[in-house]
């Protein structure tokens, strides 16, 4: 039935396929589908002259439509991956990063490698040695869920 449908539209088959690939990327964002949805389109330019040779048999068309599939897609990822502007902030959404270099008095005394400091708004949990509550700490590294301090001298 499918197959039979596919033979009557001809090659505007790969023009529908190619517009639902992109509306599907509408639906489902992820500039994916607009190259396989854009391979497809191709395939179907290609089927508009071709569709009558013998040559053109509907193995060729998937082939066709595999090899521009790829190749639109490493090429569309090649060209937007290369496209990347750096940030004037990159430490914008990695908030202890930024706090690295920076001093703070310790809140809670760091005991059997776990303290506490205050910076700016926000408590943060902090390892190093162990130093008494008052004591000047430089923030040396940012693991991801707490900060490693050490003394300032």
């Amino acid at each position: 039935m499918i197959a039979d449908l596919a033979i009557r539209l001809g090659p505007w088959v790969w023009w529908i396929v190619g517009l639902c690939l992109l509306a599907a990327e509408l639906v489902a964002p992820g500039v994916f589908l607009v190259w396989i949805g854009l391979a497809a389109l191709v395939v179907g330019a290609v089927s508009l002259i071709a569709w009558e040779s013998a040559l053109w048999s509907w193995q060729l068309q998937l082939i066709l439509f595999a090899l521009l599939s790829a190749g639109t897609t490493l090429a569309g990822r090649r060209y937007f991956a290369s496209s990347e502007t750096s940030s004037d902030q990159p430490l914008l959404n990695r908030r202890g990063a930024s706090l690295v270099g920076r001093t703070a008095t310790l809140a809670e005394p760091i005991r059997e490698g776990r303290g506490r400091i205050r910076l700016d708004d926000t408590w943060w949990s902090v390892s190093g040695p162990d130093l008494p509550a008052g004591m000047r700490v430089r923030v040396a590294e940012w693991t991801g869920s707490e900060l490693l301090v050490e003394p300032i001298a």
